[in-house]
């Protein structure tokens, strides 16, 4: 039985472990969604999960087997109507399991209880099967796109894609 929480800072260390785990090095390669062969720097800085656990716009939700924590999702929220969905990740031999499409439902179940009319998200563009993925989620390519946060030789850019949430 997989449950669903919502993160605390008592999290942040096992949070760290399964973002590094889920998106960089060769641990990631054993599933299908992690970005190893694109990046190889880490996924979230030291004290990065810290300062989103004490934000009050952002709420970090945690999938779990029991005391294992096994994946994880952020919304923050970005105005009265809109929220940024991130850090959407399963631990790499757990994923296509359903964790991420049940930690996927649970952030717009969050967002919907707390007035959220739309959830965009961005991904680096060339995740051809990542954007099918939220594609076939109800997620649609808003034509924009965003450079990636770091300067990157060859350049890397974010494709933002947007969900419109139907009331709760």
């Amino acid at each position: 039985m997989i449950a669903v929480t919502t993160a605390s800072i008592a999290d942040a260390p096992a949070l760290k472990a399964l973002l590094e785990a889920a998106y960089r090095g060769d641990s990631a390669r054993q599933g299908w969604n992690h970005e190893a062969d694109i990046l190889d720097d880490e996924r979230i800085a030291p004290g990065e999960l810290e300062a989103l656990l004490a934000n009050p716009a952002v709420t970090i939700l945690t999938a779990r087997d029991g005391d294992t924590l096994i994946g994880c999702v952020a919304v923050t929220r970005k105005d009265a109507s809109l929220a940024y969905l991130g850090m959407l990740c399963v631990e790499p031999t757990l994923q296509s399991a359903g964790v991420g499409r049940q930690l996927l439902n649970a952030a717009e179940d969050h967002a919907r209880a707390h007035g959220i009319a739309a959830m965009e998200m961005t991904v680096i563009d060339s995740r051809d099967t990542l954007i099918a993925w939220y594609e076939r989620r109800g997620y649609a390519r808003t034509g924009e796109t965003r450079p990636f946060p770091v300067p990157r030789d060859p350049p890397i850019t974010f494709a933002v894609l947007e969900k419109p949430l139907s009331p709760a």
